[in-house]
């Protein structure tokens, strides 16, 4: 064998070599970017129907995540040194930490995972209006829903009577828009159910302290809310009604409600 075509072959299996090690670093990093995109983590508290909003994203997007559980039941709801650290404006959870980046406030959390698993059961219309639209009804649910129902567990007297009306008045307004529709966004299951689904663990509290009948009020918002439990997603996502109601009796005594 002559010198020159030893030396070819050994040029040849360098270039094997390099090719190789390149490929095993390009793998590697792609491992760890897999790794990376793995490592999702909510701040989150069992009661709270804004951090069910995110659990059910979670679920229906498949995405598996590790859960920190913030106590918010003393009378000092102690809060950990991580959510000081990840949500430092409001110092209030749900927080989803992704990659070691928090994103904070339960609405902009589930547009947010709606965007980054974007190729797995989406939450929000393609259509920019219809987006828009829902992301409008899901901005009543916070502002018009959650204002009267908080009114109808922690008040009395003339307050109570007027966050009854205000509450009922909201839930006939939200009937209104799901019309004959089997869900707000029509066929399937999206953002503006996914915002107002949670309120149902709350609704026994809702009933006793308010002294109101919700089904017999809005028949169609309680028919609507069976069909959303029918989904495993949801029924996994959202505590017994009767646990939330013993959290409201705690939380009404503790704040001074009573």
């Amino acid at each position: 064998m002559s010198l020159l075509g030893s030396r070819g072959k050994g040029m040849a299996w360098s270039r094997v070599m390099v090719r190789l090690k390149s490929e095993s670093v390009s793998m590697f990093k792609w491992l760890c970017k897999c790794s990376m995109a793995d490592k999702v983590i909510l701040m989150d508290f069992w009661g709270s129907m804004f951090a069910m909003r995110v659990r059910i994203a979670l679920a229906e997007k498949g995405i598996e995540y590790e859960c920190k559980e913030e106590d918010l039941w003393t009378k000092i709801a102690v809060k950990s040194p991580l959510l000081l650290e990840m949500n430092p404006i409001h110092k209030k959870i749900p927080v989803l930490i992704h990659n070691g980046k928090p994103v904070c406030e339960s609405l902009i959390i589930v547009q947010y995972i709606d965007e980054v698993w974007k190729d797995r059961s989406p939450l929000l219309p393609s259509h920019p209006y219809q987006r828009a639209h829902a992301r409008f009804w899901a901005d009543f649910v916070d502002k018009k829903v959650y204002d009267a129902s908080w009114k109808v567990w922690t008040t009395k007297g003339e307050e109570l009577e007027a966050g009854k009306k205000e509450f009922i008045e909201a839930f006939k307004i939200l009937e209104g828009e799901l019309g004959d529709k089997p869900y707000f966004g029509g066929e399937t299951f999206g953002f503006v159910d996914l915002s107002f689904i949670p309120f149902y663990s709350w609704f026994i509290a809702y009933e006793i302290f308010g002294n109101i009948n919700i089904e017999a009020e809005c028949p169609k918002i309680i028919a609507w809310a069976k069909r959303c439990l029918q989904k495993e997603t949801v029924a996994k996502s959202l505590p017994d009604q009767k646990k939330v109601y013993e959290l409201a009796v705690h939380l009404r005594k503790r704040d001074g409600f009573e």
